[in-house]
This record gives structure tokens, C-alpha cells and sequence, in this order.
């Protein structure tokens, strides 16, 4: 199948209107919906807006690829656009787009829809083919021109020179469709330009092209993972692999095949399993990327809960307890469905259940599941149920050693009969007898010790906790303290999620202000950015403020840290507690304490911040 057989004359657009990355998205979808390629207009935009919130599409060049697979779609079809303006799409480079191809797949695309759509992506990293594309007078130019390239087109997916240094590669994007082949065919014509010996496998939505043997993979320098999604890793034990965004394959292939041939990469580490972690969206590992997947699927049980408590409390906050005098049966129905016997109940399990699963793949889920329900029920919380997933996961590890001296036969048992049988128990036995005593009695104390703080104290704490929701603006340090608030929800102690509440809250508060306030030293994209960020920050969206900090980190990052130690300070300096984990300005309303206090805390940090950012940054054209 053609290119042009997707591509028509009824869905290009030679000159955009759009000045903004959301106008050429509505441009580009009501052009497939006017040509009657859509059967829903906003289920599909719905689905470019959601490949755009993993990363951008904008891969530089002043090019534009947004695409989805949805059943949205009606039949198989490429929108273009054109800009001659540019339009700011949040681009890798920074640049503005002027080229954009908007890729509509259905849900039951076939193989020859997909290798057409990926074909095209292949083709727009060719220099000449895009100013072809720019300087094109009619749409037949265009069509023509896209029609000649792809006769040219050669696939070449094994780049070779003799030099000796082979280095492998895989590619892959969550939808399959562009950045995955674009990621291939930068490295290999860098590696070809280089003199270097490459072979890319790409796990496109059309399944796993050119796959890598285990010979090359015995041979090979160094590998090269360039994924958002996963893909098979264990293969790959024992080599130096480097594992990157698939975004990083585009953008900097030579300094992805520098590193592999200078083997400047750590050893990969099998886990046992069939399966690998090749969402290569950091290079973190280890600890933080265990931790980090339970965090991260325990959050929804702690904001979807968190706020039905909340609500809950708007009605009294004993309002949920039928001996009460305020009492409520919807407010009980909410705590009956967020608190303790429903989604809070869940919490423990959940963050111990994904730490084991990260570590020992689908066969730590259970044991670390039920070492979490143990933690939770005995007494030891949340730092009982951290204990328990990594307890979980390195059994399963170990008993997946100890087993894999068994007959064959007995491969299908495994993973029904003995990881489980033996996980639970050993890591249950662990938790009863060892750990949930110590841990509980820690807790206990830890309460003690806040519940017995002066004011000067408090303080204190409130300026650490609150200065730590700034220092990474959802990383580690961001989540440590975090989960700090919530073990002390859990044991009865309110003022320190205060502190980090509205330490979080200042951040993007700060920033939009700033934006506001000191418009000369921002650019227009980052005002717009700034709009956002008030709704992010009165949301408890910390991550609001990270492209200001990703752009200008040595003033941004301290500003926003000094903001919001200073709200951490002043929530602890007004006595404010907060029984509910989430919901920003949403959940100000049941505050232990005064509730205008607590805004005014919120407002002085997010004021510092602002006041720090705009004196410090320089105007814009300074900076440039």
C-alpha cells in the first residue's frame, strides 16, 4: 500500500491557521473528520491527547508526527498540515513545527496499513524529502513528492562497514507507529555515517521486525534500548545495554553509538523472567524503580479514596460514625468506600504487591500482596509494607534460583503452585515472627515523638517537609516525604501532610505567578505553560513546575524550594492539620485549624517564589 492512498488531497492542509500546539491538534482532526475518515471526532482527539501526555510528538526538525490507534477510526489515514509561521508543539529541539503529519490507525489496522504509516515516518528523516515537503507550491507537489521519495526508499535494517564494532539496537514507542521506526533509521544512518556495525530490531504495532538472535547478542559491543514501552530484556544478561526514551534515539544517536562502542553503559542484570522492563523512560533502576512502581499504583487508591474521605468530612468529621450526633449515611457510605475498608485499605497491599511484582515479575505479586496485608493489619504501616514488597520480591528471586534446577516437566508449576505456595508462606512467616514487631513499635514511637513536638520543632519539620516537595517536583525525594504524610494520616497525626500539601501546591502556584507578574522574563510558551499551572497548583500538581525547572534549573529549582519550606513552615507555625492525602484547594475546607491560614500559608510561598523567579531570571532576550 501507498502512502498517498492514506495521504489524499481531502486531508492536507497547505497553510495551517494554528498559532498553538492545541489549534493544530483541532485543525488536523476536523480535516479527517470532514473526509469522513473518523467515525468519533472526540474519541480521537481524546487518543492524540493521550499519546501527547506520555511524550511529545514534536520530534525537531520542525516535525510534527501526532498519531493514536483507536477504534475511533473509521479507515486508515494521514492528515498534513503546513505552517510557514511555526508553530510552538513542544518540541524536542525547542523549535517550532512547520511540518505535520497527523497518523489515524483503526484499532484492527493490518500489518500493510501499519508498514505504510511507519514508512512514512522513516522517510521524513531524510533532509532533502522534507524541504521537498516545505517548498511545495500545490497539494499535488506535495503528493508527488511523498510518491517519489517512497519509490526511492530502500530499507535497510542492518547497517554494515567491516570496522569490527557491532553494536545492536531496539526500538519502541507505546503505539508503534512513528517513533519507534524514526529511532531506527537516526541510528542507523548515524551508525553508517560512523562506520559502524548496527542491526535495529523495531517492535512496531505490526509485531517485532528483524529480531535479534542470540548469536548477534553474544557478539555485540553493546546494546542499545531506545523504548517507552517494554520489551524483552533478559536476553540481553550480562551485556552492556543502554537504556534511553525512544525520543533519545532520534535525537542523539551519536551519542548513543559513542557509548555503546566505548561500552559506557552498566552490565544488564537478567531478573529470571520472560519479560524485561524496557520502558527505558529513565535510566534509574534498582531501589528507585522498585519503589517507584508501587508508589505509583498505589497513587490512584490514595486520590480517588483521599477525596471521597474528604467529602466525607464536609458532612462533619465524625459525620461518617452512626453513634455521632452528626452523623450522615451518605458521609458514611464515602468513608465506608475511601477509607479503611475500602480503597485506604488497599493502599499497604498495593505498594508491597507492585514493589515484589518489579523486582520478581507477575510471581512477587501475591507474596508481596500478602505480606502488605499483614504489615497494614499488625500494625506496621506503610513502612511495614515497603518492607514486605522488597522482602516479597527478592524470595520470589531467590526461590526462582532454587527451582531452576528442576526438570522441564516441571516448568508449568512454577509460576501456579510453588512461587506462590512458598512465597506467601516465607514471606509471611518473615513478617510475623521479624518484622511487624520492631516496625510497629517504630511507628508508635515516631507518633509519640511528633505528637510530642513544640512549636520551634514543628517548624522545623514543616520547612524540611515542605522543601522536599520542591527538590524534584515528584521524584524521590518529592514521593519520600510524601509517603511520610501519609504514614502519619495513618497514625493519627494531621499537621505534617499539611506541610506537604502546600509545599507541593507552591511550585506551579509560584511559577504561574511569576509568569504573570514578570512577563519579560519568560517566553510566550512559558505564559501559556504558566495558565496551566494555576489550575495544576491549586490541584496539588507538583509536576506542573517541571519544564520551567527543566529550563532554567539553577533558578527555578531554588526559588521553588525556598517557597515552599517557607508554607511547610507557616502550615506547622498556625497549627494546621490535613486528614485528607490529596485534593489541593478541593480539600482546604477540612483542615484541622484554620482554613484561611492555611491559603495564606500557601499564598506567602507561592508569593516567595514568584518574587524570587522574577528577580532573578534574566528577560528573555537577555537570555538568548
Amino acid at each position: 500500500m501507498k502512502i498517498t492512498e492514506l495521504l489524499t488531497s481531502s486531508t492536507v492542509i497547505l497553510n495551517l491557521q494554528a498559532k498553538t500546539k492545541a489549534a493544530a491538534i483541532d485543525e488536523l482532526v476536523n480535516k479527517l473528520n470532514e473526509a469522513g475518515k473518523l467515525t468519533d471526532k472526540a474519541k480521537f482527539k481524546e487518543a492524540i491527547l493521550a499519546r501527547e501526555a506520555q511524550s511529545t510528538t514534536g520530534i525537531g526538525e520542525g516535525i510534527a508526527i501526532p498519531h493514536a490507534k483507536t477504534s475511533a477510526v473509521k479507515v486508515p489515514a494521514i492528515a498534513f498540515g503546513r505552517s510557514k509561521e511555526g508553530v510552538d508543539y513542544e518540541a524536542l529541539d525547542g523549535q517550532p513545527s512547520h511540518l505535520f503529519f497527523m497518523i489515524a490507525a483503526p484499532e484492527g489496522a493490518n500489518n500493510a496499513h501499519l508498514e505504510t504509516l511507519s514508512r512514512l515516518s522513516s522517510m521524513l528523516m531524510n533532509p532533502a524529502f522534507r524541504s521537498k515537503i516545505e517548498n511545495a507550491a500545490t497539494i499535488n507537489d506535495v503528493l508527488a513528492a511523498i510518491d517519489e521519495q517512497e519509490s526511492e526508499a530502500v530499507e535497510e535494517e542492518t547497517v554494515s562497514s567491516g570496522s569490527g564494532q557491532k553494536v545492536l539496537a531496539v526500538t519502541a514507542c507505546p503505539t508503534g507507529i512513528a517513533h519507534t521506526y524514526m529511532a531506527a533509521d537516526a541510528l542507523k544512518a548515524k551508525a553508517k555515517e560512523m562506520g559502524i556495525d548496527l542491526k535495529v530490531e523495531t517492535n512496531g504495532s505490526s509485531g517485532v521486525k528483524n529480531a535479534l538472535t542470540a548469536q548477534e547478542i553474544q557478539e555485540a559491543t553493546a546494546i542499545i534500548v531506545a523504548a517507552d514501552k517494554q520489551v524483552e530484556m533478559n536476553r540481553f544478561d550480562g551485556k552492556h545495554v543502554i537504556q534511553v526514551p525512544v525520543a533519545q534515539g532520534i535525537r542523539k544517536p551519536q551519542e548513543l553509538l559513542d557509548r555503546a562502542v566505548k561500552q559506557d553503559a552498566p552490565i544488564y542484570k537478567s531478573s529470571g523472567s520472560n519479560q524485561g522492563g524496557g520502558a527505558a523512560k529513565t535510566e534509574r533502576a534498582g531501589f528507585y524503580k522498585h519503589l517507584m512502581s508501587g508508589v505509583s499504583n498505589m497513587l490512584p487508591f490514595v486520590v480517588g479514596g483521599g477525596i471521597l474521605i474528604a467529602i466525607s468530612f464536609m458532612f462533619g468529621i465524625k459525620a461518617f460514625d452512626p453513634n455521632d450526633p452528626a452523623f450522615h449515611p451518605f458521609a458514611k457510605l464515602l468513608m465506608d468506600i475511601g477509607g479503611g475498608s475500602g480503597a485506604f485499605g488497599l493502599l499497604v497491599p498495593v505498594l508491597a504487591g507492585f514493589i515484589a511484582m518489579s523486582i520478581a515479575d507477575r510471581p512477587g505479586f501475591a507474596p508481596g500482596m500478602v505480606g502488605g496485608v499483614l504489615a497494614a493489619s499488625g500494625g506496621a504501616g506503610f513502612l511495614g509494607g515497603l518492607i514486605a514488597g522488597f522482602l516479597a520480591g527478592y524470595v520470589v528471586v531467590l526461590l526462582k534460583k532454587v527451582f531452576s534446577s528442576l526438570p522441564q516437566s516441571l516448568e508449568g508449576i512454577k509460576p501456579v503452585l510453588l512461587y506462590p505456595l512458598f512465597g506467601i508462606f516465607i514471606t509471611g512467616a518473615i513478617m510475623l515472627y521479624v518484622i511487624i514487631g520492631p516496625v510497629k513499635a517504630l511507628n508508635t514511637g515516631l507518633t509519640d515523638w511528633l505528637n510530642g513536638l513544640g512549636t520551634g520543632n514543628l517548624v522545623l519539620l514543616g520547612i524540611i517537609l515542605g522543601g522536599m516537595m520542591a527538590v524534584d517536583m515528584g521524584g524521590p525525594i518529592n514521593k519520600a516525604a510524601y509517603t511520610f504524610g501519609i504514614a502519619a494520616i495513618a497514625a493519627g497525626n494531621f499537621a505534617p501532610h499539611a506541610a506537604i500539601m502546600a509545599g507541593g501546591m507552591v511550585p506551579p502556584l509560584g511559577l504561574a505567578i511569576a509568569t504573570t507578574f514578570f512577563k519579560n522574563k519568560f517566553t510566550k510558551a512559558e505564559r501559556e505553560a504558566g495558565k496551566t499551572n494555576y489550575v495544576m497548583g491549586l490541584s496539588f500538581i507538583t509536576e506542573g513546575a517541571i519544564p520551567f525547572a527543566a529550563a532554567d534549573p539553577g533558578r527555578v529549582i531554588p526559588a521553588a524550594v525556598i517557597g515552599s519550606a517557607v508554607a511547610g513552615a507557616l502550615t506547622m507555625m498556625f497549627h494546621i492539620g490535613l486528614p485528607a492525602p490529596h485534593g489541593g484547594v478541593f480539600v482546604i475546607p477540612v483542615v484541622k485549624g484554620n482554613p484561611f491560614l492555611y491559603l495564606l500559608a500557601i499564598l506567602v510561598g507561592s508569593i516567595v517564589t514568584a518574587l524570587i523567579v522574577g528577580f532573578w531570571k534574566k528577560p528573555v532576550q537577555a537570555q538568548e
